[in-house]
Parts: structure tokens; C-alpha cells; sequence
């Protein structure tokens, strides 16, 4: 791993190097990205049919993109029963976590005496971007679909790409089919994210798509704001630690590894710490644990281009660093926890204490797992059942209510030279 003390004459260069590192806005992958949601556009299935050829290697006809319910109901009953209860547990945990989080309809009266309120309503066609590749995230299939299941979307579209026989991973497709999905595509990629944005013959086009996904996926999602809903933008996971010299070394190793072993190569892991000792202590590890792995050669590429050690003068300063980077996961090893969970804004999730790995939040905790990446939690919340839910304003005025209110609506209008505006409240009290 990468190291850097406070202590270094190019220290702040140096930050501003690791926290500039995201992916997301890379010239050369938008670009690629524009040119498959083009093609797309021009030429639908065709299109879908000749990139999961490309990029996934498997050559489909037509009538192969949708994965029928035999095939969904034929992947749950050859899953195993270990597998099965681990599905159900991790739904039902997501489930009750959600529910907590529903919007609910209000209403209440002004001090004019009109009837204000909101009422909210599951959008009726959502599109799930579930990833795949060399991680078919099962996980991810519970994280996202379940919440819209729980918000009441009627049709839920799932997409996600195929191995080089055109298959889907069977856990992946039974935890699809447990979360709630009532459309499955064996499609990946940006050009997943074009079909539920734009439609194509076999793909009707979604109201709003949500999940996470590879740097291709968040540009497709960027780019195609707009067009149709977004929920956020999650891409390559990210693991942030603050630690003070109460840190088990081999805990915080483990954890970074882990974040770090999913494959793109644009991954992001930092350790930040007050103790010089620890960060040594947690290099060490590293290195003791990494030859174990099955992934070692994800989880070194991304390490060697993305993974920080970093010396901090303060635990404050380290609480200020995590706030500039903004991490999708935030880890707490510190002896007094509380000032950092106050202090951090803009952190995806927050993992307290040395029994709250990071896996707890990916696998089953309740929380999405669907996160904000590459300094997007300045601005945006991680995937919340309520952002399945449509808001809208509903407003009712009595007569006299409205007779209240002219003075106002009046005054307004001709401050902004509207009259037909004053006059359409004016007419009403005219009798």
C-alpha cells in the first residue's frame, strides 16, 4: 500500500492526489460510454445482443435476453438450503429496515384553513442494475430489489450480465427471485443501463433505475439523467478507516482487503491514523494475510494504485479527511467513537467499534449496501426504500379559505405582472 505521514513537505499535494483518484469522471470512459448508449438508441436488441457478445463473451439470440420464470423458479430449487436461509435472512433483515424508512401520507391546514399535504406512490416500473462479472453479487439482488418490493413498485425490472454460456449465476437468480424482481435480462454493462432508460423491442424502458455498477454503469447513469430517473451513483466500493492505537491491526487488514477485492481495479481503501505504530502494525498484516486470498491479484492492482496508508497528525484531522473524501464505507476504530460518528457528514455508512465490519452492511445488517462513490456522499444518500416512492403535493382550499388568500395572490401578480394569474382567484369570489 501507498504511505504518506502529515509530517511530508508534500503532504497536501499528496491528498489531493488520493482523493481525486475516482473513476467516475474519466474523459475515455464517458466517451465509450456515449457511443454504447448511441448504439443502443439506433439499433436496440441488436445492439444488447452484439456487446454481451463483446464484453461477456456469450453469443445469444434474440428470444435469450429475458430469463423466463421456469428458468428463475428451477435456480431456487437447485440452491442449496445453507444458501436459501442466508437469502431469507438477509431479506427479511432488509425488509424490516425498510419498512421503518416508508414515506406516509400527510395532510394539515394552513393558517388560511386550505387542506396541504403529500401523498407518496411507489413508481410502477423501476429498473435494477445488478452487477455481475467476476462477482455475481447475490447480495445486491437483496439490497435493491427487495426495496422496491417493500415500496410497492409493480414491475421491477432486473438486469445483469451473463457468463460466456449465457448463463446467470443460479444464487444470484434465486435471490432476484426471493427480492421480488418480475422481469429478469441477461444483460450488463452501460449498455443495461441504455435499454431500461430508452427501451428496446424486448426491454420496455423504466421510470427510474437504481443499483450499482462498474465506472461504465455510473457514466450510462450519468449520462442518461434526465431521460429517466436516477438514484445515485454508486460505482467501485470504497473503504475509509479512522483508527487510534486501540486498533486490532489484523481487523483493520482484513477489512481492507476485503473492500478491495472485487475486481474493477479502480477500487479505493485508506487507513488513516494518529499512531505510527498501528500503521505499520496494519501494513504487516497486509502482507501477512493478501498471499491467502483467492482474489490476491485484484486485491493487488488495487492496493498499488489506489490503496492509502495515511499518518495524521490528529484523529480531528483525520475526521476532517474523511469528510473531503466523502467514502462509501466509513470504519470507527477508535477508543472514543462518539465525536467521529458526530463529526462525519458526508460518509455512504458508518461502521462503529471493532465488531461492526463493513460485511455486516454488504451482506445483511438491513441498510442498502448501495452507496455513494467517488466523493458523490458530499452530495447524495445511500439507496433508501423511499426513493422508490414518487412524492406529489396535494392542495384544497375551501371558499373561504381562498378569500384569505387573495390579498396575497393578488399582490403577487402584479408584482410579477402576471394578472391572468391574480385574475383565476379573483373570478372565483367574483358572485
Amino acid at each position: 500500500m501507498n504511505l504518506i505521514r502529515y509530517t511530508d513537505s508534500s503532504f497536501p499535494g499528496k491528498l489531493n492526489k488520493l482523493i481525486a483518484a475516482s473513476s467516475l469522471f474519466e474523459p475515455a470512459i464517458e466517451q465509450r460510454t456515449r457511443k454504447i448508449i448511441r448504439d443502443v438508441e439506433q439499433h436496440g436488441d441488436k445492439a444488447l445482443l452484439h456487446f454481451t457478445e463483446k464484453f461477456d463473451g456469450a453469443r445469444l439470440a434474440p428470444g435469450q435476453l429475458s430469463v423466463g420464470p421456469t428458468e428463475r423458479e428451477q435456480a431456487w430449487r437447485s440452491t442449496g438450503s445453507r444458501t436459501r436461509k442466508a437469502i431469507r435472512l438477509a431479506k427479511a433483515n432488509v425488509t424490516f429496515f425498510a419498512k421503518q424508512s416508508l414515506r406516509k401520507n400527510w395532510q394539515a391546514r394552513n393558517p388560511q384553513g386550505g387542506v396541504v399535504g403529500e401523498k407518496f406512490d411507489p413508481f410502477q416500473r423501476v429498473g435494477v442494475y445488478i452487477p455481475g462479472g467476476t462477482a455475481p453479487l447475490a447480495s445486491t439482488a437483496l439490497m435493491t430489489v427487495t426495496l422496491a418490493r417493500v415500496a410497492g413498485c409493480r414491475e421491477i425490472v432486473a438486469c445483469t450480465p451473463c457468463g460466456r454460456d449465457g448463463r446467470l449465476n443460479p444464487a444470484l437468480l434465486a435471490a432476484l427471485g426471493q427480492a421480488g424482481a418480475t422481469e429478469v435480462y441477461r444483460v450488463g454493462g452501460a449498455q443495461a443501463i441504455a435499454a431500461m432508460a430508452c427501451g428496446t423491442k424486448t426491454i420496455r424502458p423504466v421510470q427510474k433505475i437504481f443499483g450499482p455498477g462498474n465506472a461504465y454503469v455510473v457514466a450510462a447513469k450519468r449520462l442518461l439523467f434526465g431521460r429517466v430517473a436516477i438514484d445515485l451513483l454508486p460505482g467501485p466500493s470504497e473503504m475509509f478507516i479512522l483508527a487510534d492505537a486501540s486498533a486490532n491491526p489484523k481487523f483493520a487488514a482484513a477489512d481492507l482487503l476485503a473492500q478491495a477485492e472485487h475486481g474493477s481495479g479502480h477500487e479505493r481503501v485508506w487507513l488513516a491514523s494518529n499512531s505510527k505504530k498501528l500503521i505499520s502494525d496494519v501494513q504487516r498484516e497486509v502482507d501477512r494475510q493478501l498471499p491467502s486470498l483467492s482474489r490476491r491479484k485484484f486485491i493487488e492492482k488495487a492496493l498499488g494504485k489506489n490503496g492509502w496508508l495515511i499518518h495524521v497528525k490528529s484523529i480531528k484531522d483525520g475526521i476532517a479527511l474523511a469528510n473531503r473524501i466523502a467514502p462509501e464505507h466509513c470504519e470507527l476504530m477508535l477508543r472514543s467513537p462518539g465525536p467521529a460518528v458526530k463529526g462525519i457528514l458526508t460518509a455512504g455508512a458508518i461502521f462503529v467499534g471493532p465488531w461492526s465490519p463493513t460485511v455486516l452492511g454488504d451482506y445483511m445488517a438491513g441498510p442498502s449496501h448501495t452507496l455513494p462513490t467517488g466523493g458523490a456522499g458530499a452530495s447524495f444518500a445511500g439507496l433508501t426504500v423511499d426513493q422508490f416512492q414518487r412524492r406529489t403535493s396535494v392542495v384544497k382550499y375551501s371558499r373561504p379559505a381562498l378569500a384569505k388568500s387573495i390579498d396575497t395572490l393578488r399582490t403577487f401578480a402584479e408584482m410579477e405582472g402576471l394578472d391572468a394569474h391574480g385574475r383565476s382567484a379573483e373570478i372565483r369570489l367574483d358572485d
